[in-house]
């Protein structure tokens, strides 16, 4: 444990911002309709191989048997169920479980109370917890959605509402989740660096301040003192970067010539030289840890990048899409595509969205049509095994 704020519900939610598809109910999905006339979703089977994993081994990419495709969620099932499964690409394996419709509505508050909390929580905690996780759910979702449309600033905005709930729920939940919390030894601790591996020793000046910092910051924790805490373990890493620079030698980063030099674009000296002074700005942001800057910059950078990027071919393009579109469909996208190529990027940018605007009105239906169907699975099938959610 080196850091108690980075809990894994925080880390599971903050990646549906970057991979969450906001996708409708899928056709094919049964439902039945009450006497209230409330729709409720039936759970379905699917059978099919596995064509991909996703990152931390939280679900899989699944090729039906019936041609569709589909991404199924373990997040019910426990982590020690998700390694006993010893999954393969090309596996077949069959998933019973309820459509959804975006990645963030696979981690529930049921999975996160399972994951975070001891059984001892009193209701009128879990209901502030709930409604707080429901909150980051909506929020998450939105961010999502407007991320295409949103400014620097409006993103930033969002992304602190976001960090604000994150780091409230944390504060609500440290006091029962420290009751339960053994802390290493302190030399424990430190060799989980990876020191001793790497033959380094550290001073013993050093060692002795570190040790202090580290009693320090363990009765900081258990008095969910979490401020002080976080500021008594960046302490403790200050004087322990050099030695971790031994350990993990820090990369040298680019110089401004060798990275635009990779990128083998025509781009005018006026141009390049407005993008050397933003990239040696955003890599001093980086030193200074300033991650706001960085992400103002980076966008900067890119923006002018982008207005020198030359399109591929109309059927290069398309290429990448592993649907086809009909003749009359793929004849006006080309026209338009053609259009767009025509065009002054930087002289023409309100004509260049408009026409990728009716592009991408004639292409979403297809691309829709085709995303992987999103299942949160409540019963596995591997191999003759059946896994039931523990």
């Amino acid at each position: 444990m080196k850091k108690p704020i980075k809990k894994s519900w925080m880390i599971a939610s903050a990646l549906t911002i970057g991979m969450a598809v906001l996708t409708p109910l899928q056709a094919g999905a049964t439902s039945v309709k009450p006497t209230n006339g409330v729709t409720v979703q039936i759970e379905q089977q699917i059978t099919g191989t596995i064509n991909g994993f996703d990152i931390g081994g939280s679900g899989v990419y699944l090729k039906g048997k019936d041609g569709k495709n589909y991404y199924i969620s373990f997040y019910k099932f426990s982590k020690e169920q998700r390694e006993k499964m010893n999954l393969v690409e090309g596996q077949e394996i069959t998933a019973e479980g309820a459509v959804v419709e975006s990645h963030t509505d696979f981690y529930t508050f049921e999975v996160y109370k399972k994951e975070n909390l001891p059984k001892d929580v009193p209701n009128e905690v879990l209901t502030k917890l709930e409604k707080m996780f429901n909150e980051l759910q909506k929020l998450e979702k939105q961010l999502k959605a407007e991320m295409g449309e949103m400014t620097q600033e409006e993103f930033d905005k969002k992304y602190e509402e976001i960090t604000k709930v994150y780091e409230a729920m944390y504060k609500i939940e440290r006091p029962y989740t420290i009751a339960s919390w053994q802390p290493q030894a302190f030399e424990e601790f430190l060799d989980d660096y990876g020191f001793s591996k790497k033959n380094i020793i550290i001073a013993e000046k050093d060692k002795k301040e570190l040790k202090a910092i580290y009693e320090e910051w363990v009765k900081l924790e258990k008095d969910v003192q979490i401020d002080a805490a976080n500021e008594k373990m960046e302490k403790f890493h200050k004087i322990l970067k050099p030695y971790i620079d031994q350990v993990y030698p820090p990369q040298t980063p680019q110089t401004f010539e060798e990275y635009i030099g990779g990128i083998n674009l025509d781009i005018s000296a006026e141009d390049l030289a407005k993008l050397k002074t933003i990239y040696e700005d955003a890599l001093k942001a980086d030193r200074e840890d300033n991650s706001k800057l960085i992400r103002k910059l980076w966008g900067e950078f890119y923006k002018i990048i982008d207005q020198f990027r030359i399109l591929p071919t109309f059927e290069k393009y398309m290429a990448v899409y592993e649907f086809k579109v009909n003749k009359a469909d793929s004849k006006q996208l080309k026209q338009l595509y053609g259009e767009i190529l025509k065009l002054d990027k930087k002289e023409e940018q309100a004509k260049i969205k408009e026409k990728w605007e009716a592009f991408n009105t004639i292409l979403d239906p297809y691309i829709k049509a085709n995303k992987d169907i999103l299942i949160s699975a409540s019963k596995l099938t591997i191999n003759g095994q059946v896994y039931l959610p523990q």
